[in-house]
Protein backbone atom coordinates (compact mmCIF):
# COMPACT_ATOMS: atom_id res chain seq x y z
CA UNK A 1 0.00 0.00 0.00
CA UNK A 2 1.05 3.37 -0.62
CA UNK A 3 1.15 6.09 2.09
CA UNK A 4 -1.84 8.04 -0.12
CA UNK A 5 -3.71 4.51 0.38
CA UNK A 6 -3.39 4.66 4.00
CA UNK A 7 -4.13 8.39 4.18
CA UNK A 8 -7.10 7.89 2.66
CA UNK A 9 -8.52 4.24 4.31
CA UNK A 10 -7.64 6.12 7.83
CA UNK A 11 -9.76 9.55 6.91
CA UNK A 12 -12.11 7.32 5.69
CA UNK A 13 -12.57 5.47 9.27
CA UNK A 14 -12.37 8.78 11.18
CA UNK A 15 -15.15 10.39 9.15
CA UNK A 16 -17.40 7.43 9.79
CA UNK A 17 -16.25 6.95 13.15
CA UNK A 18 -16.99 11.14 13.75
CA UNK A 19 -20.43 10.39 12.14
CA UNK A 20 -21.26 7.73 14.64
CA UNK A 21 -20.31 9.59 17.42
CA UNK A 22 -22.67 12.29 15.88
CA UNK A 23 -25.42 10.08 15.59
CA UNK A 24 -25.14 9.05 19.01
CA UNK A 25 -24.38 12.92 20.66
CA UNK A 26 -27.79 13.50 18.93
CA UNK A 27 -29.33 10.63 20.16
CA UNK A 28 -28.39 11.42 23.83
CA UNK A 29 -29.26 14.98 23.53
CA UNK A 30 -33.38 14.18 22.29
CA UNK A 31 -33.17 12.04 25.73
CA UNK A 32 -31.63 14.63 27.61
CA UNK A 33 -34.45 16.78 26.42
CA UNK A 34 -37.27 14.36 26.60
CA UNK A 35 -36.17 13.65 30.25
CA UNK A 36 -36.32 17.48 30.92
CA UNK A 37 -39.81 17.59 29.39
CA UNK A 38 -40.99 14.98 31.18
CA UNK A 39 -39.46 16.67 34.91
CA UNK A 40 -40.97 19.92 34.34
CA UNK A 41 -44.47 18.27 33.48
CA UNK A 42 -43.83 16.55 37.07
CA UNK A 43 -43.28 20.16 38.61
CA UNK A 44 -45.50 21.91 37.18
CA UNK A 45 -48.15 19.22 38.37
CA UNK A 46 -46.44 19.07 41.58
CA UNK A 47 -46.94 22.79 42.17
CA UNK A 48 -50.48 23.22 40.85
CA UNK A 49 -51.05 20.63 43.10
CA UNK A 50 -49.52 22.30 46.22
CA UNK A 51 -50.80 25.95 44.98
CA UNK A 52 -54.52 24.60 45.12
CA UNK A 53 -54.06 22.97 48.54
CA UNK A 54 -52.80 26.03 49.23
CA UNK A 55 -55.25 28.35 48.28
CA UNK A 56 -57.87 25.66 50.06
CA UNK A 57 -56.14 26.06 53.20
CA UNK A 58 -56.46 29.89 53.23
CA UNK A 59 -59.75 29.72 52.96
CA UNK A 60 -60.40 27.94 56.36
CA UNK A 61 -58.92 30.16 59.09
CA UNK A 62 -59.97 29.41 62.33
CA UNK A 63 -58.56 31.72 65.14
CA UNK A 64 -55.39 30.30 66.78
CA UNK A 65 -54.54 28.44 64.04
CA UNK A 66 -52.51 31.27 62.88
CA UNK A 67 -49.06 30.31 64.01
CA UNK A 68 -49.90 26.62 62.76
CA UNK A 69 -50.54 27.91 59.34
CA UNK A 70 -46.84 29.60 59.60
CA UNK A 71 -44.95 27.10 60.69
CA UNK A 72 -46.20 24.80 57.53
CA UNK A 73 -44.63 27.25 55.51
CA UNK A 74 -41.29 27.71 57.41
CA UNK A 75 -38.32 24.78 57.14
CA UNK A 76 -37.63 24.02 60.60
CA UNK A 77 -34.33 21.80 59.61
CA UNK A 78 -31.25 23.95 61.04
CA UNK A 79 -29.21 21.62 58.47
CA UNK A 80 -31.08 22.35 55.46
CA UNK A 81 -28.76 25.12 54.34
CA UNK A 82 -24.95 25.71 55.18
CA UNK A 83 -24.75 29.26 53.18
CA UNK A 84 -27.45 30.69 54.73
CA UNK A 85 -27.55 32.99 57.31
CA UNK A 86 -28.46 31.89 60.66
CA UNK A 87 -31.80 32.19 61.40
CA UNK A 88 -32.01 29.65 65.03
CA UNK A 89 -32.92 32.51 67.11
CA UNK A 90 -36.34 33.41 64.54
CA UNK A 91 -36.45 29.26 64.45
CA UNK A 92 -37.11 28.91 68.18
CA UNK A 93 -39.17 32.28 68.49
CA UNK A 94 -41.72 30.69 65.25
CA UNK A 95 -41.60 27.13 67.49
CA UNK A 96 -42.42 28.77 70.48
CA UNK A 97 -45.67 30.79 68.84
CA UNK A 98 -46.89 27.68 67.21
CA UNK A 99 -46.47 25.61 70.51
CA UNK A 100 -47.98 28.32 72.86
CA UNK A 101 -49.97 31.18 71.02
CA UNK A 102 -49.89 34.61 71.89
CA UNK A 103 -53.85 34.72 74.36
CA UNK A 104 -55.14 38.12 73.05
Amino acid sequence: MTDKAVFKSSDANSRKQEAEWKEKAIKELEEWYARQDEKLEKTKASNRAAEEAFVNDAEEVFPGTEWERVAQLCDFNPKSSKQAKDVSRMRSVLISLKQAPLVR
